[in-house]
């Protein structure tokens, strides 16, 4: 999307939204035994996500509101590694720049209720990340 078809408010959004890492997800075989690990190791607070979400823990590091906490959750497959979420004013235009440049989007933009979207993408070396944009109304 060009800067002539965004509307006023979505060129603003684009303008304050920093592409830094905004949250991050480990995924452990032992989930109690990774608390234990992590909150011995550096002090961070984890406990269930609040929402229902069953198998998710809140990782809170402790730092200042800037600082990204992150999310503790049962491994999915034997080759997940730690995800990392980068902010992005639009997952849509981010998803086609990815694919744009060679990478590749692994899990399509989805919704995280009251909260945003997401989309986990593939580097060119085979390295996974994740794409966040904020957005209050996600359904």
């Amino acid at each position: 999307m060009s800067t002539e078809t965004m509307t006023k408010s979505q060129e603003q959004t684009a303008q304050r939204t920093a592409r830094s890492l905004v949250w991050f997800e480990i995924p452990a075989d032992n989930v109690e035994r990774a608390k234990g690990f992590y909150s011995a190791l550096f002090g961070w607070k984890i406990e269930r996500f609040p929402g229902g979400m069953e198998d998710y823990w809140h990782i809170d590091t402790g730092g200042p509101d800037a600082s990204p906490d992150g999310g503790l959750m049962k491994r999915q497959q034997s080759e997940q590694c730690i995800t990392n979420y980068i902010a992005v004013p639009s997952v849509d235009e981010y998803m086609n720049r990815v694919q744009d440049l060679g990478g590749k989007v692994c899990v399509p933009k989805s919704a995280v209720p009251e909260m945003g979207y997401f989309a986990v993408c593939q580097d060119t070396e085979g390295n996974t990340f994740a794409l966040w944009e904020k957005n209050q109304d996600a359904r």
